[in-house]
């Protein structure tokens, strides 16, 4: 068997990177994961004794906290030995714009920029093959012609998180020369179960209320937004990871589908289908924030990286009711599971 690669996550507890770790591990690669476990750490608990596994308690705003997690007195059981990171995975920010507002604008700048060009500075002083950076379709903010968006389409971010995002963005296309090579990926809008799930993404949310309220309130109901389920991103990473470097060196992909374009109006539908008893009830009000309506193309990671997502919305909403039916998850109100709220607590 050959010698397991090494990939570092930041923000490896969190709802993405809590299942990327399970991904790697799977696939026989070694993790460390960097968390200041704001959310809790417990996403991580079924990990601690795998051989494979590693968790130190960091922040990456810390000048530092890269280089000196990889050293056996900063690590959690020591992994002495252990070759330095093949790849980095920077998951690690203030994310989305309530929790981007919640914090303010220095504080969003340096956890979602200043951090990413410390990450990556450390990753390429390391001599890491591949840093991956999780971005958004924010970035894209409202449609000028209604066409389907592509990574040349114009940015028009609408929140101070897409704002940082697009800077970090900047900062590695910079770097595409670097030992290290930097891709991006613009996530769609994340839904489904993972071992730190999230409600306060529209689909989880939406899910939820309708379970617990049996009621749903809707705002910019005609509204597009494009959607992807979170193991499907995971798999996107992973499909990151094995690429030729060739084909992600300096590059921004999309990550989603192109059935994952639906009105909120159409998931509010799909909804109905698992939980009929629901009450819908719109209302015409308009407010700041990430003000999206876009359709997305997901043309190029389909083509350049073979790419295609496997789980549609409606298994998210399978699941995410079964989770709440079998009490699989028993207090879904609790702030952790949101990430504004609990930031402000």
């Amino acid at each position: 068997m050959n010698e397991s690669r090494h990939a570092l996550i930041t923000g490896g507890a969190g709802y993405i990177g809590s299942l990327l770790t399970s991904e790697l591990l799977r696939a026989n690669w070694r993790v460390t994961v960097l968390d200041s476990l704001l959310f809790g750490g417990e996403s991580l608990v079924g990990f601690l004794h795998h051989p494979n596994f590693n968790f130190v308690k960091t922040d990456v705003t810390e000048p530092r906290a890269v280089r000196d997690a990889l050293t056996s007195s900063r690590s959690t059981y020591g992994k002495a030995g252990w070759p330095k990171p093949d790849s980095v995975i920077h998951l690690a920010a203030i994310v989305g714009f309530p929790a981007c507002q919640a914090v303010g604008r220095q504080a969003a700048w340096r956890y979602n920029v200043e951090a990413t060009k410390q990450v990556f500075e450390q990753a390429s002083a390391l001599g890491a093959g591949r840093f991956v950076f999780a971005s958004t379709y924010s970035n894209y903010g409202l449609s000028t012609d209604g066409k389907p968006v592509t990574e040349e389409s114009p940015l028009n971010p609408q929140s101070l998180y897409a704002e940082t995002k697009i800077a970090a963005e900047e900062f590695l296309l910079a770097q595409k020369d670097s030992v290290t090579a930097p891709l991006s990926f613009r996530f769609a809008t994340l839904y489904g179960i993972s071992p730190r799930t999230r409600f306060d993404l529209i689909i989880n949310q939406f899910v939820l209320d309708a379970f617990t309220k049996r009621e749903l309130i809707i705002y910019q109901r005609g509204y597009t937004r494009s959607f992807v389920h979170v193991r499907d991103v995971v798999r996107g990473i992973l499909s990151g990871l094995d690429a030729p470097e060739q084909k992600i060196r300096g590059q921004i992909f999309n990550l989603g589908t192109d059935s994952g374009n639906y009105t909120k109006d159409e998931i509010v539908q799909l909804i109905l289908r698992r939980m009929p008893q629901t009450i819908v009830d719109y209302k015409d009000l308009t407010f700041g924030g990430d003000m999206r309506d876009i359709s997305v193309s997901f043309e190029k990671i389909k083509r350049e990286l073979g790419f295609e997502t496997i789980l549609n919305v409606d298994d998210g909403i399978r699941e995410l009711v079964f989770a709440l039916k079998s009490g699989l998850i028993r207090n879904p109100q609790d702030e952790k599971y949101r990430n504004a709220q609990f930031i402000v607590q």
